[in-house]
Order: structure tokens, then sequence, then C-alpha cells
């Protein structure tokens, strides 16, 4: 499984991410996901959220998941961008992109993926007003 993995504090350009996807002829499904900063954090208005990221265990918990997400899935690709740092209402703070070969894998790999992350990536959300 190719794999591609950035905590970034620069915006996400998820447009460049696209048009960088490698061809494959075996893919028939690639599935995107983008996150957004909403403008409502537990009923109270935020101007953002500050994403605060311990990186190496991020990382080593990021690569622990996909090793058990290619146990799982016939995943061919993955590539996922997460923000850190301060990212205003509006803004990507996450970006991932499965590729496999039939669509149902891709929605099921990446629905498990981002409920998994939640639990388990040390990245800690503080709303700023």
């Amino acid at each position: 499984m190719e794999r591609w993995l950035s905590l970034s504090e620069s915006s996400i350009d998820e447009a460049a991410l696209v048009g960088s996807r490698s061809a494959s002829s075996t893919s028939g499904a690639v599935l995107c996901f983008s996150g957004v900063v909403r403008g409502l954090e537990q009923d109270q208005p935020v101007d953002g959220i500050d994403y605060e990221v311990f990186r190496a265990m991020a990382e080593r918990q990021f690569h622990l998941l996909l090793d058990e997400m290619e146990a799982r899935w016939p995943v061919e690709s993955i590539r996922l961008v997460h923000r850190v740092g301060r990212v205003p209402t509006g803004e990507t703070s996450l970006w991932v992109e499965v590729r496999t070969p039939h669509r149902g894998e891709s929605f099921a790999a990446l629905a498990w993926l981002i409920e998994q992350m939640k639990r388990r990536v040390p990245i800690w959300k503080h709303p700023y007003p």
C-alpha cells in the first residue's frame, strides 16, 4: 500500500493534492474526504480551532492505524494531511484520499480510519473565539 502522511501548519491545497494523484489501472474507487472547521464548537460560536499535536506519537499512531487498515481492506493508496496549529473557520483541517479496487472498500476503510484517528491519535482541538 502506498502511503503519504503530512502534519502541516500550512493550508491544505485540495486541488493540488487531487491533481498530483498517481494513475492506477487497478483502482476502481478513489474517495476523498475533507474535514472543515465549523463555526460552532459545543454549541458555542468560534473563529477557528488550534490543533495541538504530539508529533512523534501522532505519526506513529497514524502508521499503526494504516497498518491495521491495510490488513482489513485492499487499500492500494492512502494520502492524509492533517493541519496543526491555528485553523480558521471554513478552512480544511483534514484531507484524506483512499484508493481501493471497489467503492465499498473505500467507504468502509475511510470511515473506520477517521473514527479510529479521533480515538487514538494525539491531536487535541482547542477552539478559539
